[in-house]
């Protein structure tokens, strides 16, 4: 660890925030999570993330230690606010304005204001989010300009000195899991690959290799790449 101090993690119960939060416990002193309700179709990550913590306690006795406090947040106001592939039942596909349908206007930034806002009030400085420029689909929230200007915004708005922490932001999906190696071993590859959950669809019914959705939305081919990447940079001794 490099901090004795307190961190919050942005935990979707996906493969992303998963090694975010794994990575989390081998840096800071304590750390914290928080997930949000914004009636997203894969609601079913909100299941995973509570078994991905359970799994994560029995991991390690120093992550049960610094695994502190959880908070749920509703955020109903997505879906009142327009449809998109993430919130109703609508196609996923590439929308007229260059965006795939599965983005959600607004959503990282209004997370990282409830994230910080709830840190605010708990004295923590730190917060951590698995948003990623490298494999991604072109959300522009997801950008490391955009969350440089989050982190300027919201010190300015709240008078205080937030650090918001990007570990992968210029890793790809199979670097990605190599950082979960790296930072828990191959148990902890294990639990991302067993308890978390990335489909958009929401479908936890078929197992696969690299681990539960559909195997056809845009959210599993990259998992599905990722792990193919993963498993064949071990393969050549990178693991």
């Amino acid at each position: 660890m490099h901090s004795k101090e307190t961190a919050l993690v942005v935990l979707s119960g996906g493969q992303d925030s998963a090694t975010c939060l794994g990575w989390a416990l081998e840096r800071f002193g304590r750390v914290s999570t928080i997930g949000f309700h914004y009636g997203q179709r894969h609601t079913v990550e909100m299941d995973c993330r509570l078994r991905l913590m359970d799994e994560v306690r029995r991991l390690s006795s120093g992550w049960n230690e610094r695994l502190a406090d959880d908070t749920t947040v509703e955020l109903a106001l997505f879906r009142e606010l327009g449809r998109t592939a993430l919130t109703h039942d609508v196609a996923i596909e590439m929308g007229r304005n260059g965006l795939p349908t599965t983005f959600v206007p607004g959503r990282n930034l209004v997370f990282l204001t409830a994230a910080a806002a709830h840190a605010y009030r708990q004295g923590i400085r730190h917060i951590i989010i698995g948003v990623c420029e490298t494999d991604y689909s072109g959300y522009p929230d997801c950008r490391d300009d955009t969350i440089k200007a989050m982190q300027v915004a919201l010190n300015l708005g709240m008078e205080s000195r937030f650090v918001l922490h990007t570990p992968l932001m210029w890793l790809t999906k199979g670097a990605t899991w190599e950082l979960a190696r790296q930072v828990g071993g191959d148990a902890f590859v294990e639990v991302v690959l067993e308890h978390t959950h990335t489909c958009y669809k929401g479908a936890r019914t078929t197992g696969h290799p690299w681990g539960y959705g559909c195997g056809d939305c845009p959210a599993c081919d990259l998992r599905r790449q990722g792990w193919a990447d993963y498993l064949r940079n071990c393969s050549g001794g990178g693991c």
